[in-house]
């Protein structure tokens, strides 16, 4: 499942908003059952030069934050698509992007009115500092 058209799809939006400015955040949401990790939420940060993913693990009684180049945080995030949460969801300032499975596990996106109007304030301290 997580090589999918879809997820590649989803997930190459997630590069471009990164490349292009407009990334605000990522989030994985809706578990299935009532698992240990509750929420998934991915913040720019740069590493080396170069943004990456900060992504904070939501447990019961716990936070746990680790930082990653892009590829890192991309397999990261794959791997808890469906394995407990069901849906991921893209912040940008352009659109929402929505990651979703349905019951028998087939990946769709959808796209919404964006809640954010600008860029996480890393993305957009890079790109002034940067280009």
């Amino acid at each position: 499942m997580p090589n999918s058209p879809t997820y590649t799809l989803f997930f190459n939006k997630l590069k471009e908003t990164i490349n292009n400015g407009t990334f605000s955040k990522l989030t994985l949401a809706k578990t299935i059952g009532t698992p240990e990790l509750k929420n998934v939420y991915a913040r720019p940060i740069v590493i080396d030069n170069k943004i990456g993913l900060s992504i904070t693990f939501k447990y019961q009684t716990e936070e746990i934050v680790t930082d990653y180049n892009l590829d890192e945080a991309i397999f990261v995030l794959t791997s808890h698509i469906d394995n407990p949460f069901l849906s991921a969801i893209l912040f940008c300032n352009d659109a929402d992007v929505f990651l979703k499975l349905n019951k028998k596990k087939v990946a769709t996106i959808s796209e919404q009115s964006p809640t954010f109007k600008n860029a996480h304030a890393v993305i957009s301290e890079f790109y002034n500092k940067n280009h």
